[in-house]
């Protein structure tokens, strides 16, 4: 199910839930943010009925389980969410005075987690078609573009045709992506919530022939669809700030195995660049 069924199998079946299911239905509408977050007990408990009915409640809604069933709710919640409510939410999972330790305690364990879910055949297949591209597209919105920068800066050492579409109007990006078809790769990046303008540029690619590789948190994304590799990475909630440490993470590894294919031009265009930089004098001259 994508993350969208969510409420909307809720709603649908609503009229036919028994009054247990109806309790259940009505809590998790109304306090969802919270409620993504609770046990099949906790949930049960909160609204008065057995942890075996929030369980029957799920799998009758066309989830695998109550597990499943929490972990769309969580992706919908998240796709959802607004800056305030994000803050909201924020606020009630962590003390002020443990911030330090459970933010980046946070981190390490979405980037555990991503190296415990990841595609190793998925993320091996999108090196292939990197190395083979003509032209490589990044495309990324919002606090997405942070990563996508990364990502150029780098690639742009690497490849001689890298293109960077990032927090562009959907005019201007269909613009610059007329060209496209199956000779480049478009490399899109979107976590929740989720930008409109990089998924109509992964449809775009798609539907043009180019090879579409999405960097997302799953395969439910709606950037996802079309891609031809998904790369996934735990992403969570910091505030009104993205946690964007595994997705970092996972852009560092596909660099790093790029550039392992492509070590002889790389040395090469290091060597250049090294020139420049002690010619022109850009960096800080240190002892150490």
């Amino acid at each position: 199910m994508s993350i969208k069924d969510v409420f909307a199998s809720i709603k649908a079946e609503y009229v036919s839930m028994s009054k247990g299911h109806r309790k259940i239905a009505d809590y998790i509408l109304e306090n969802y943010q919270k409620a993504s977050f609770m046990t099949a007990l906790s949930l049960g408990q909160a609204v008065g009925v057995s942890e075996s009915t929030v369980v029957r409640f799920a799998m009758e809604l066309g989830f695998d389980g109550y597990p499943d069933f929490q972990e769309n709710l969580r992706l919908a919640m998240r796709s959802k969410l607004t800056s305030v409510e994000r803050i909201e939410l924020a606020s009630s999972q962590m003390d002020k005075n443990d911030v330090y330790e459970k933010v980046m305690s946070l981190d390490i364990e979405r980037i555990r987690e991503t190296i415990e879910n990841g595609d190793r055949e998925a993320f091996y297949g999108a090196v292939d078609i990197i190395l083979k591209a003509r032209k490589i597209y990044i495309v990324a919105s919002r606090s997405a573009s942070a990563l996508a920068e990364f990502l150029r800066y780098y690639f742009s050492i690497i490849f001689d045709d890298v293109k960077l579409l990032n927090d562009l109007g959907t005019s201007d990006l269909l613009q610059q992506l007329f060209r496209i078809d199956e000779k480049d790769v478009v490399i899109g990046i979107s976590f929740p919530r989720y930008s409109k303008q990089t998924t109509i540029a992964m449809n775009y690619a798609s539907d043009s022939g180019a090879s579409v590789i999405a960097v997302t948190d799953c395969r439910q994304s709606p950037i996802a669809e079309k891609a031809k590799y998904v790369l996934t990475a735990g992403s969570g909630i910091v505030s009104f700030a993205d946690s964007l440490a595994a997705p970092l993470s996972l852009i560092n590894a596909l660099i790093a195995a790029v550039s392992l294919e492509k070590e002889k031009d790389i040395n090469k265009n290091f060597e250049t660049l090294e020139r420049l930089w002690d010619e022109y004098d850009v960096y800080e001259k240190t002892d150490r």
